[in-house]
């Protein structure tokens, strides 16, 4: 690659696997492949996991690009070209990491990492232009920075947020009375329409700062509720919900416990809105709540066909093994959170096993694995999709598209209980999706603060 004031960044195998198109956004700079990650790639297309379909996505996107390129061309580079975007982009190169001599590589042993390593050390100290290690493999990172490296980084074009306590929370609380504000200084822009059985007021955008639609609205007294409605010509608009009658909202049995379970009732029960997301500790009601607003607008309101409930599977969504038996059958392990939940809805009956068991044939109650949702259409159904936290934003995308017309689909996770290896909070799918819909109309985010499930959990939660 010829000489420039851009940098030059040598892509490792799990950035492409974690993003295929990483190639298209590193805007006027060079992208540098080595030949380890390739063959890395090639390994990984063809064992039939959920991590072979990303590999095939960046081998075709790499052919795309190279398909008419000469040798010599593709390790000098060859222009990165995306249609849709405006800005220019810089070149993209394969670079013969096996002809690096062994007396100017740092590592001698064969393994994939230490080559790529080598690689960037060997362009490193050639090239008069940066050079930048782009991993997500937290050991590689300490790894070549040990070794000389001079600037080593996490793919972070797909994080919306530097740190997790900046991630919405679907509600913004007033401090003191909110009315008693509003009649202080906002009384005379303040208007109210009534619609039916609702109160809508509209006040201007200074008061609600950063606002977005179906956020929920609450301050430290016990009577204020609302839910942001609109957000235009420099206005806000509100229901009014008033946080009694979110209190005492019901679903299959249960009620709210505190106005966070209030706020994720409302907009679980709420035709409206299509996408519901749900955070917080573990303990904090999310599946629970989720279950009950299922199994009440199916059996009981009818609005939906069926319940859809899945998962990913640990190692990011892969093969679900050699467990016996039907897809459902292999999945109940990892579903036990959601049979758990049944029987505690169900706890009081006579028959609890045999209330449990009516009612997943009444709701039409299925179990999917994460494996088997590309390529569906899923049409008027609950969809429950348990611990999003490790999933990636290309897994979340895929299943929430399959949502066709009248579904539903409820994203819930932990962010403090990550199991992936390339994934953090920042990075996970749930925080990009909590980040990408907050301005979509059709669709609710709220954080559920404070654990219910026991005194137990709760001091665990904090102390631990």
């Amino acid at each position: 690659m010829e000489s420039t004031n851009s940098k030059v960044f040598i892509l490792d195998t799990n950035v492409l696997l974690h993003a295929p198109l990483s190639i298209f956004t590193f805007q006027e700079h060079d992208v540098m492949i080595p030949m380890t990650v390739l063959e890395e790639l090639d390994n990984i297309k063809d064992r039939g996991r959920d991590v072979s379909r990303d590999a095939r996505v960046a081998i075709r996107a790499l052919e795309d690009i190279f398909s008419n390129a000469t040798p010599d061309e593709i390790s000098q580079g060859v222009p990165l070209q995306k249609v849709e975007s405006k800005n220019k982009l810089g070149k993209i190169s394969i670079f013969a990491d096996h002809s690096v001599m062994k007396q100017d590589a740092f590592f001698t042993d064969n393994e994939p990492d230490n080559r790529i390593i080598n690689a960037a050390l060997y362009l490193q100290n050639k090239s008069d232009r940066e050079v930048v290690l782009v991993t997500k493999d937290i050991n590689m990172r300490l790894k070549a920075k040990g070794a000389g490296l001079n600037r080593v980084e996490d793919y972070r074009s797909d994080q919306l947020i530097d740190d997790i306590k900046f991630l919405a929370t679907g509600f913004h609380k007033f401090s003191g009375d909110f009315w008693q504000e509003i009649k202080e200084c906002h009384s005379e822009s303040m208007k109210s329409e009534t619609m039916g059985s609702k109160t809508i007021h509209t006040v201007e955008t200074e008061l609600l700062k950063d606002s977005f639609v179906n956020q929920y609205l609450i301050d430290e007294t016990d009577h204020f509720a609302a839910r942001v409605v609109g957000n235009q010509n420099g206005e806000i608009s509100f229901v009014d919900l008033g946080r009694e009658r979110l209190m005492s909202k019901k679903a299959w049995g249960i009620h709210p416990k505190n106005i966070y379970q209030g706020m994720a009732m409302e907009a679980l029960l709420n035709p409206h809105i299509d996408l519901v997301i749900l955070t917080g500790p573990a303990g904090s009601g999310k599946t629970i709540l989720a279950m009950a607003a299922a199994l009440e607008q199916v059996v009981e309101r009818k609005m939906y066909d069926k319940v859809i409930v899945t998962r990913n599977t640990p190692e990011i969504a892969e093969s679900i093994g050699f467990l016996p038996g039907t897809e459902e059958e292999k999945m109940l392990p990892w579903l036990a959170a959601v049979t758990d939940t049944l029987e505690v809805l169900h706890k009081y009956d006579e028959c609890k096993d045999g209330s449990v068991e009516y009612i997943k044939q009444k709701a039409n109650l299925q179990f999917k694995s994460v494996n088997f949702m590309r390529g569906r259409s899923i049409q008027n159904a609950f969809v429950l999709l348990d611990e999003c936290q490790n999933l990636t934003a290309a897994q979340l995308k895929t299943i929430i598209t399959r949502c066709g017309e009248g579904t539903k689909i409820v994203c819930s996770g932990n962010l403090s209980q990550i199991d992936s290896s390339y994934l953090t909070a920042v990075t996970s799918g749930l925080t990009y999706v909590v980040e990408r819909f907050k301005n979509f109309d059709g669709s609710a985010n709220v954080f559920l603060k404070g654990v219910q499930r026991s005194r137990l959990a709760s001091f665990a939660e904090h102390n631990m």
